[in-house]
Parts: structure tokens; C-alpha cells; sequence
């Protein structure tokens, strides 16, 4: 939890959005769509904070995100949802993440 509340306090100030993977060790999908998860976090890592939260680690935490499902991955940008992706599905959450990314540099720029 203190890992949380810093790197997201942290991306806050930085102006960086936030994708965060809501999963499960024992979970299949969620071990399926892990290397795309981790390619895309070291390619967009300059201006997209990617966290893993395991749900059964954190369970209490995963509770007040309301998951229903793994993975389930949130994107934040100030503290705020802006957007939500249920299931493994692995062209959706690229393309999400290249559109954050691309809206990034846009904002910036």
C-alpha cells in the first residue's frame, strides 16, 4: 500500500497517467497477457506509470476497486478513472495504451 500512495503521488505531480493490472497468480489470462502488459511498460515507461496489484496479495485494497475479474486493468490520470478494460484481450489494451501514449505526447508538446 505505501508502494502504491508513492508511486502514484509521484505520477501524479509528474503529470504521468497510470495503467494499473488488477491480477492473480492462479489466473490463466492473467499470466497470458503478462509479457504484452510488461512490453508494453517498458516501451510507453517514460510517460505512463505501469502497477500490478495481485488481488489476493492486496486483497482488501483489490476490494475497494470493485474487481470482478482477472485481469482488470484501470488507467488513471490525477487520481481519477479514466478509463477501464475487463479480460486478457490483448489487442484492446494495446491500443489503449499507444492512445494514452500518443495523447501524452500531444499534451506535451
Amino acid at each position: 500500500m505505501e508502494k502504491w500512495e508513492t508511486e502514484t503521488s509521484e505520477a501524479n505531480k509528474d503529470g504521468k497517467t497510470v495503467v494499473v493490472n488488477f491480477s492473480a497468480s492462479w489466473c490463466i489470462p492473467c499470466r497470458q497477457i503478462a509479457a504484452a502488459y510488461r512490453e508494453l511498460a517498458d516501451k510507453y515507461c517514460s510517460s505512463i506509470l505501469f502497477l500490478t496489484v495481485d488481488v489476493d496479495a492486496l486483497a482488501e485494497f483489490s476490494t475497494t476497486w470493485d474487481i470482478k475479474a482477472t485481469p482488470t486493468f484501470f488507467v488513471l490520470r490525477d487520481g481519477r478513472q479514466l478509463d477501464k478494460l475487463v479480460g486478457a484481450n490483448k489487442a484492446e489494451l494495446q491500443r489503449k495504451i499507444i492512445g494514452i501514449a500518443e495523447s501524452n505526447t500531444r499534451t506535451s508538446l
